[in-house]
């Protein structure tokens, strides 16, 4: 067999891997002189010759003839008798270069190259890998599930390159069957030992900007631009967007006729609730802007503190927490910084207790009723002592109303 065909055979695999033939052979010369090194302790006395169109290479070995029984390195040195076999004109103190055939390394020596070769094909295509898919970090890619496993699953792409969604990065509503196609962000590329792991997810808030980027034409081409998003996935959303076009309206482009274009990205976000808002730099608009759909009555910012006191009215209220405390905790996050939503009531109002039932427990409100008293001044009113032995709630928990109702009734 020569050197081409045992080349070839050692190459059976580079179509699978995409390498070329340029690369391959480049590999190959890595790999034998490693080999070289082993079997000889050394490739410096051997010469290397790639020829990546023909596929092929030549190995020569280069010695210095040395009078008979006087050699002390076979790999350095050839001795008089044995070079005049090669060429009988030679004489002591020449330079011998000998053609050397793959086949005539030995099989041991073969069998040594080809795994070298095979690891090193591995290490170029994982390294090829890694930096492919590290260059799309943030991006949106697509893949069809290929195995569910209990804390992630795995999702080839058109390529068969593997990647892992694990089950924090999927949206809790999100249920996969196998074979199904899969859209996320790669969110994280990393190397385990020499292979790289490619982390998706579908509840990073880049996701969301991505599907905007996809669906949204304004977005892509730079018109509109993101300033902002937050997200609790697949319950509540925020994106704050600006037009740099006075013509375009920047919420009615991203919201599209009837809702159609933010409605795909809804769907793929399992009915998740966005609120797309307009950017601007005047923070009371801003602040006003990020607790839609909830109305503010007024304000106090404290920029030093980064700290915001909102005062709404009591029918306004949850509206402005939201549902488990959304709406407020994603405005805070998208401004960065800390929301304090308040009743705003004027002096001479009550308020019914139940309108409290956001921040007293019930049982504590049915306790209070079942004395008579219904609204927040007919407690403030009462001597806590009296109200203690009335109720039978501890003073603590007693204190504690009172001050929330000062909170909202006398701020």
């Amino acid at each position: 067999m020569d050197n081409i065909a045992l080349i070839e055979s050692f190459g059976d695999f580079k179509d699978e891997k995409n390498i070329d033939r340029i690369t391959l052979m480049a590999i190959l010369e890595e790999s034998l002189q490693s080999v070289l090194r082993k079997k000889f302790g050394s490739d410096d006395n051997f010469d290397i010759i790639v020829n990546p169109d023909k596929g092929d290479l030549e190995i020569w070995h280069n010695r210095i003839v040395v009078e008979d029984g006087m050699s002390e390195d076979d790999s350095a040195e050839i001795e008089l008798s044995e070079a005049r076999k090669i060429e009988p004109d030679f004489e002591v103190g020449e330079e011998v270069s000998e053609e050397i055939a793959l086949k005539d390394l030995g099989r041991r020596a073969i069998l040594a190259l080809r795994q070298n070769l095979v690891a090193k094909v591995m290490e170029h295509d994982n390294a090829n890998l890694y930096e492919r898919f590290k260059d799309i970090e943030g991006e949106i890619v697509s893949g069809e599930v290929h195995h569910i496993r209990q804390k992630h699953i795995i999702v080839m792409d058109d390529e068969q390159n593997e990647m892992i969604l694990p089950r924090e990065n999927q949206i809790p509503s999100d249920f996969f069957r196998k074979g199904e196609s899969v859209r996320a962000v790669v969110d994280e590329v990393k190397l385990k030992g020499i292979k790289p792991q490619i982390i998706l997810s579908r509840t990073s808030p880049k996701f969301l900007e991505k599907l905007f980027e996809t669906e949204i034409p304004e977005i892509f081409d730079g018109i509109i631009t993101i300033k902002g998003v937050v997200r609790i996935p697949g319950e509540k959303a925020k994106v704050a967007v600006e037009s740099y076009d006075d013509r375009i309206d920047p919420v009615g482009a991203c919201v599209g006729m009837k809702g159609s274009r933010i409605h795909t990205i809804v769907r793929e976000l399992k009915n998740e609730n966005i609120d797309v808002i307009n950017f601007t730099n005047n923070l009371q608009l801003y602040v006003s802007r990020a607790l839609s759909p909830a109305r503010i009555s007024r304000m106090e910012i404290d920029e030093a503190d980064s700290k915001v006191r909102v005062y709404v009215k009591p029918e306004e209220v949850s509206k402005a927490i939201g549902k488990s405390g959304h709406n407020v905790r994603l405005a805070g996050k998208l401004l960065g910084m800390e929301i304090d939503v308040f009743r705003d009531i004027p002096q001479d109002e009550d308020v019914e207790l139940a309108e409290f039932a956001d921040e007293i427990d019930a049982w504590v409100i049915e306790a209070f009723q079942k004395i008579g008293l219904d609204t927040a001044r007919s407690i403030l009113e009462q001597d806590v002592n009296d109200l203690v032995s009335r109720t039978d709630l501890e003073e603590e928990t007693i204190h504690d109303v009172i001050r929330i109702l000062r909170e909202e009734l006398e701020d």
